[in-house]
C-alpha cells in the first residue's frame, strides 16, 4: 500500500522554500519524479491507482506534461488501455505527437500531485473540446483539493495536508528564506 513513507525513502519529500507548479509558496514539496524514478515503484502506484480508478471505465488515459507521464502511462497500463498526453503550447494544453481522442470516448485523467487542479481542469477542458468526456481524475498525492474541484471524480494514493500560500501571504517569504522552483512550468 503506498504510502508518504514511499516519499521519504526516494527523497522524494523535499523540506524548503518553494513555487509550485500552481504558483502558490510551500514548506514541503513532493518531487514525484524521483519516486517514479524507481521503475518497480512507479508500476506499483500505476497498479493501485488504476484500482481506485476501475470503477470508472474509460478508452485511454490523459494526462498533463511533464508531471503525469509516467503516473499515467503506467495506470493506462495497468487499465489496459491506451495512453496519451497533453503538452502546454503558447501556454495552452493541446494534444500534438498525432495524439486524439474519439468524440464520446471516456477519458480518465491522471496527474501526479493535485494542489489548486488546476492542470487537472485544463485538460478536462482539452478532453471536452476534443468531443470526448472526463469520467474521472487521479492523482499520486492530493495536496488539499477541495472537494468537487475538478467537476468530475477524483481519486488518489495518498491525501496530505500541506499547506501552501500564495506569495503575499507566505510565511518563509517572510522570513527571507530563499525560495526554489522544482517544478518545470517556472523554470527558464
Amino acid at each position: 500500500m503506498f504510502s508518504l513513507q514511499d516519499f521519504v525513502d526516494t527523497g522524494a519529500l523535499l523540506e524548503g522554500h518553494f513555487r509550485l507548479s500552481s504558483g502558490l509558496h510551500s514548506g514541503r514539496y513532493l518531487q514525484c519524479a524521483r519516486l517514479l524514478m524507481w521503475p518497480d515503484r512507479a508500476e506499483a502506484a500505476g497498479r493501485e491507482l488504476a484500482a481506485k480508478l476501475a470503477e470508472f471505465p474509460a478508452a485511454a488515459v490523459v494526462s498533463p506534461a511533464m508531471g503525469g507521464l509516467i503516473i499515467g502511462h503506467e495506470v493506462a497500463r495497468a487499465l489496459k488501455v491506451p495512453f496519451v498526453f497533453a503538452e502546454r503550447q503558447e501556454g495552452a494544453f493541446t494534444l500534438r505527437r498525432g495524439f486524439g481522442l474519439a468524440p464520446g470516448d471516456s477519458v480518465v485523467v491522471v496527474e501526479d500531485v493535485f494542489t489548486t487542479g488546476k492542470s487537472t481542469r485544463e485538460v478536462i477542458d482539452l478532453i471536452s473540446a476534443a468531443g470526448a468526456k472526463a469520467v474521472a481524475a487521479g492523482s499520486i498525492v492530493d495536496r488539499g483539493l477541495a472537494p468537487g474541484a475538478l467537476g468530475v471524480p477524483s481519486r488518489s494514493l495518498l491525501s496530505l495536508d500541506v499547506p501552501a500560500w500564495s506569495e503575499a501571504e507566505c510565511l518563509l517569504c517572510q522570513k527571507g528564506i530563499p525560495l526554489d522552483t522544482p517544478g518545470s512550468r517556472y523554470k527558464k
